[in-house]
């Protein structure tokens, strides 16, 4: 059994991993150069208004777009992700200058944008990840541009509509997906459901019989190839970050639709109840859901990391749902899986993610995002397939139901689907 990281999920299975998420880091020199450049400030070489980023990996190019702004007196910056429902925007507000390098830290991940100027309205630098045991870095170089793509060269052909899909690693295991695109003129927008969730937002174009997407979230850097062929079908590449290749293919199919999420994970058999005592990210607490606070009350827990773009997206729900929902007698325990094997910076980086997320529910540091960690964390369940899990505890602690994944904004109807079963599976458990 091996671990695979796709879509900013951990997945447990029998699938090879995608190296660029799990080499997904830096090395110490890297780590301190940066931390040099926050020690200091200077002129930053941010000019203010739109950018076109550009990742050079694979032999392949990553475009994606940012944008500076000045608020409050200091700068900050957007990572601006388009999809089939409208734009995400990243607020990147850790900025800071020494000398010629400026560092943009990468939203809630440990991550960043090293970059100089290299002439008028011109950067060069690297992204560079910091939460994995080998170095990661890839080349980076933006311009002052609010175009994803240059203009379209001949008619485009069209890729609208839903998608049934087989993504292959180099080792030739393979997972299935729906691609759900929409498309105006030559302008792509869409996204990828799997089993454990989406590969968020993605926007491109299509040219003639070719089509290309991409995005950058800060933690990750994806470019889907693919070209059109005689049958109508589709056949491409999918390239993530530094290393991670694979290939995908496609069929036209408006039925097209993936296994019950809520079927994919499910309790030992005699097991009812989660048992478990995590500290929480505050030191010297614990949380547990035998807590005096969780008796009697309808309980959500949350499989997570702050390393996890999914996580973030249903973080995202739960954080405003939560004080909207909390006094109808509903807790929520944030169980977080980090990178680092070491406790406290573990539940700094889940406090970061706190912090910028408004979470007002418990967050508690369950282990390291890892096969054995993962079950020896929750060994009442059968299985954990990915990062985010939801299970729903009802008033008496008994396990109720086990969902895999989670659908972001990025996916449109699907993540209006799976907030609306959310709220129906809650409205029940408090009925009873």
């Amino acid at each position: 059994m091996t671990f695979r990281f796709v879509s900013g999920r951990l997945l447990l299975g029998s699938a090879a991993l995608l190296a660029s998420v799990l080499t997904a880091c830096n090395s110490g020199s890297d780590k301190t150069a940066a931390d040099s450049v926050e020690k200091t400030s200077a002129a930053s070489p941010l000019k203010t208004g739109p950018w076109r980023g550009t990742l050079k990996t694979q032999g392949q190019e990553i475009p994606f777009l940012f944008e500076v702004a000045e608020e409050g007196g200091k700068q900050v910056a957007y990572l601006i992700n388009k999809g089939i429902n409208g734009e995400e925007r990243l607020k990147l507000d850790e900025i800071s200058t020494a000398g010629d390098s400026t560092s943009i830290k990468l939203h809630v991940f440990d991550a960043a944008l090293v970059v100089r100027p290299a002439g008028e309205g011109k950067l060069i630098g690297t992204w560079v990840k910091y939460d994995a045991p080998e170095p990661y870095r890839v080349p980076f170089e933006a311009t002052q541009s609010n175009q994803l793509f240059g203009d379209a060269q001949g008619q485009a052909q069209n890729f609208a509509g839903t998608w049934a899909t087989t993504f292959k690693d180099d080792e030739g295991n393979t997972t299935p997906a729906v691609g759900i695109f929409k498309q105006n003129g030559s302008e792509v927008t869409g996204t990828f459901l799997t089993t454990t969730g989406d590969y968020r937002y993605l926007a491109g174009q299509a040219e003639g019989n070719s089509v290309r997407m991409t995005t950058f979230d800060g933690n990750h850097g994806w470019l889907f190839t693919a070209q059109k062929q005689a049958d109508g079908t589709l056949k491409g590449d999918f390239y993530s970050g530094k290393s991670g290749h694979e290939t995908w293919t496609a069929k036209l199919d408006p039925n097209a639709k993936l296994p019950d999420a809520n079927a994919l994970t499910g309790m030992k058999p005699g097991q009812k109840r989660l048992d478990f005592k995590f500290p929480n990210v505050y030191e010297g607490g614990s949380i547990s859901p035998t807590d005096p606070k969780y008796k009697g009350k309808v309980v959500v827990v949350q499989v997570l990391g702050s390393w996890c773009p999914n996580c973030m997206d249903e973080t995202n729900f739960l954080a405003p749902w939560y004080e909207k929902n909390k006094q109808r007698g509903v807790e929520i325990i944030g169980l977080g899986f980090e990178r680092s094997p070491d406790q406290k910076a573990a539940a700094q980086k889940l406090l970061k993610m706190k912090e910028r997320l408004n979470v007002g529910y418990d967050l508690a540091v369950a282990g390291i995002a890892n096969k054995d960690s993962a079950s020896k964390a929750l060994p009442q369940l059968s299985k954990v397939l990915a990062f985010p899990t939801t299970i729903f505890l009802d008033k008496k602690g008994e396990v109720r139901k086990i969902h895999t994944g989670f659908s972001g904004p990025g996916t449109g109807e699907y993540y209006q689907k799976q907030t609306a079963e959310f709220n129906k599976t809650i409205d029940q458990l408090l009925a009873e």
